[in-house]
């Protein structure tokens, strides 16, 4: 099974920007379709973006469409969320995680998790 760990979480003003990395061990990600959730205290895990098998296709939530982009690359065995113009209701733990063959944006359709890296935007 794959090992999912998040990293480049960390404090910045609101209108900036990270780079967050999900990087697999155990198994190759250019297996798996990979995902980034978040949660914030007291709410649900919320879906983020999502990148297919080949990164050709991603899917965003409406709140950060525009603001975040999605990318794999599979030979670092890494995927990536570039967020830009962040604003303080981004501020959450963000995870990834990884399932076979297709893309779903509910928690609930993922098998493997990583344990998360907090993003906290200042105002």
């Amino acid at each position: 099974q794959v090992q999912l760990v998040e990293s480049g979480g960390g404090l910045v003003q609101a209108g900036g920007s990270l780079r967050l990395s999900c990087t697999a061990s155990g198994r190759t990600v250019s297996t798996y379709v990979i995902a980034w959730f978040r949660q914030s205290p007291g709410k649900e895990r919320d879906f983020v973006a999502v990148t297919s098998l080949s990164g050709d296709s991603t899917y965003y939530s409406d709140s950060v469409k525009g603001r975040f982009t999605i990318s794999r690359d599979n030979a670092k065995n890494t995927v990536y969320l570039q967020m830009n113009s962040l604003k303080p209701e981004d501020t959450a733990v963000y995870y990834c995680a990884a399932r076979r063959r297709f893309i779903a944006t509910s928690s609930s359709e993922y098998n493997y998790w990583g344990k998360g890296t907090l993003v906290t935007v200042s105002s």
